[in-house]
């Protein structure tokens, strides 16, 4: 598989994502955590489906348990403390902190071996970080110190999935399918959380069912293990600095469905995305030219 090939299947992630708030919305009113529960199993259980159909699980034998404990903190903690964040501080405040993880993996990746920072790289990811921000805010009010707990959560949730991909970048020899695994551990640690939390409401209809169910399949699913090839394999600056455009597909989504209003900021916000992504996507294409070149 090149690196090209790789990037790709990861930006999948990023277009699933896009329904992710969609979809959520038509899973009401199950409570997060019972929600989570649900959907890491649905997505454990289709990882480990694919996993034996490809005669791979010999291979989950051989991981190390500190890659299933380190994977599951990821996918796991993410989760919980972005439900936290939004727990104790406004949605619009706390998702921006929360989203200050693309911009994390992009500085952050530099570091990492045979990794380049380029400033086309940097330039890609604030642009890219200033559209999401118009998305993101919306109509918020600003920042309320007494919300301070739900900020440091939400921070601390940027920080684990910056760390869980990367971590992933390091650990480029252990198969895809251990993700399953991953999965399926998060959606044992929510059920405690969630008897602990939550009253347990299950979906009452058919949409709110079906939204679960593709939940599962898609956002909360699918798209861990195509991250995790993009991760990988895969240009992790480019990928970093794309991942912008999932808030942007989001509310492209929501407006599409009539649960959102088209609006000028909407149309602003998808140009600086845009922007962002193409020049990273240049500063990509230049480092490889280079060193064939070199």
């Amino acid at each position: 598989m090149t690196r090209h090939t790789a990037t790709l299947i990861g930006f999948l992630a990023v277009v699933l994502w896009g329904v992710l708030a969609l979809l959520t919305v038509g899973s009401a009113p199950t409570p997060p955590f019972l929600l989570n529960a649900l959907c890491f199993a649905i997505g454990g259980a289709l990882g480990l489906v694919w996993t034996a159909a490809s005669g791979g699980l010999r291979q989950l034998r051989a991981v190390p348990f500190h890659v299933y404990l380190l994977g599951t903190l990821g996918l796991f903690g993410y989760h919980a403390l972005y439900f936290s964040a939004l727990r104790l501080a406004p949605a619009a405040e706390a998702g921006l902190i929360a989203y200050l993880w693309p911009l994390l993996i992009v500085f952050v990746s530099g570091l990492l071996p045979g990794e380049v920072l380029r400033p086309g790289h940097v330039v890609g990811a604030l642009i890219g970080f200033s559209g999401a921000a118009l998305i993101i805010m919306g109509g918020a009010t600003g920042f309320n110190a007494d919300a301070l707990p739900g900020y440091m959560l939400a921070l601390a949730c940027a920080l684990t999935w910056t760390g869980y991909s990367l971590v992933s970048r390091r650990f480029g020899t252990v198969p895809t399918a251990s993700v399953a695994v991953f999965c399926l551990a998060s959606a044992a640690l929510s059920i405690p959380l969630h008897l602990l939390l939550e009253d347990t409401i299950w979906p009452d209809s058919a949409l709110g069912w079906s939204s679960a169910v593709l939940l599962g399949l898609g956002p909360v699913g699918l798209a861990f293990y195509v991250w995790d090839i993009g991760v990988k394999r895969g240009d992790i600056q480019l990928l970093g600095t794309a991942s912008y455009a999932a808030p942007l597909l989001s509310t492209v989504v929501l407006v599409a469905a009539g649960v959102a209003a088209p609006t000028w900021t909407l149309a602003l916000a998808a140009l600086l995305i845009t922007g962002g992504a193409l020049l990273a996507a240049r500063a990509s294409l230049k480092g490889t030219l280079n060193s064939k070149v070199g």
